[in-house]
């Protein structure tokens, strides 16, 4: 049995003595809706069929999950008893006011990963919280700001152990639910993102798609000890952006969904306010960086509340390799029989 007072406070006692009490309550309540949902998850089928079809579709026509609902109403009561002022869900085309005299606008996914339900592959939950941009809640700009505004945020995994990588704007900490308590204890503080990791997160399956810059950089990994970068890599991909960013901060290593030429991905395919912003600030808090392959993602001001945008993030020596592969002027691969098929080396 964990020995609480040594692996950590409760999470809820750290929150009352490192957070402000509006963000303090806030971060409580979504732990407290991840209680109930880890719950569900662990029973599987035993729930019900948590994977079906909803008969809905969210606001960017994907078909919605029994799982999907279900996450998405515990958390809007959750953040409803904890005094946010709105939200914004990528379940939800608009923004909904929860308290209107309430001061912190919170962005979430309420189901990361939904396509893995029914494969017993790891999903989550990512939120941002900030001030709120205006007095209206029913308006989108009111949730408008770029990442640097963020009080705090995190994410949620549920997999073998349910785990809250949170920061609130100094470190980045971990959280692990105890399930026979129904509490979070915090397990760990100030995480750092580890360098010379060489495992890259990427869909391969799209590669036909991507900007001759990605290509070369990929080209280059996969050359392993006999290419330009003189070592082997791993690729590895969970289609679970908590999941791929879990193992990130255990491992370190690089995380990439590019823009490519295909329509709807030409900005990117991941949300910039509930998804690249709040996993941007975990990931610079650990010492890492999050770009969408040339730009700082926090200083990218979003223009919608459902808008997409390119996102690399992990290790800071691989984020700013890739930057210097989208920035170089020379595009080209060399095909020639003489030298082989060989991609763009970066110093």
């Amino acid at each position: 049995m964990l020995d609480h007072d040594a692996t950590g406070a409760e999470l809820t006692d750290y929150l009352g003595t490192h957070a402000h009490p509006d963000v303090a309550r806030i971060v409580g309540a979504i732990g407290e809706a991840a209680t109930g949902v880890a719950s569900i998850i662990r029973r599987g089928p035993l729930e019900g069929a948590l994977g079906a079809n909803a008969g809905s579709a969210n606001q960017d026509g994907d078909t919605q999950k029994a799982l999907d609902l279900i996450a998405d109403e515990r958390f809007t009561a959750a953040l409803r008893s904890a005094g946010a002022m709105g939200l914004v869900s990528e379940e939800s085309e608009t923004p909904q006011v929860l308290n209107p005299q309430g001061r912190l606008a919170v962005a979430i996914d309420p189901l990361d990963g939904s396509s893995n339900i029914d494969t017993n592959v790891s999903i989550g939950t990512i939120f941002s919280i900030y001030p709120a941009q205006g007095d209206d809640a029913s308006e989108p700009r009111t949730y408008l700001a770029p990442g640097t505004a963020q009080l705090a945020a995190g994410f949620v995994i549920y997999g073998p152990h349910t785990a809250l990588v949170f920061t609130l704007g100094a470190g980045t900490h971990i959280a692990t639910l105890d399930p026979t308590s129904g509490q979070f204890y915090v397990t760990r503080l100030n995480v750092l993102v580890k360098e010379g990791s060489p495992e890259f997160a990427i869909n391969a399956s799209n590669y036909r798609h991507w900007h001759a810059p990605m290509q070369a950089y990929i080209d280059d990994c996969l050359e392993g000890s006999d290419g330009p970068r003189g070592r082997n890599f791993n690729m590895r991909w969970i289609a679970s952006l908590v999941a791929d960013a879990y193992r990130i901060f255990q491992r370190g290593g690089v995380f990439l969904y590019p823009a490519d030429k295909r329509k709807g991905y030409e900005r990117g395919r991941l949300r910039h306010l509930y998804e690249a912003n709040p996993i941007a600030f975990l990931i610079e808090q650990a010492g890492g960086m999050a770009s969408d392959g040339v730009r700082r993602i926090l200083d990218v001001m979003p223009s919608g509340i459902h808008e997409r945008i390119p996102l690399v993030f992990g290790s800071a020596d691989k984020v700013m390799r890739v930057r210097r592969y989208l920035l170089e002027e020379t595009q080209e691969t060399e095909t020639s029989p003489l030298f082989g098929r060989r991609g763009l080396l970066r110093n």
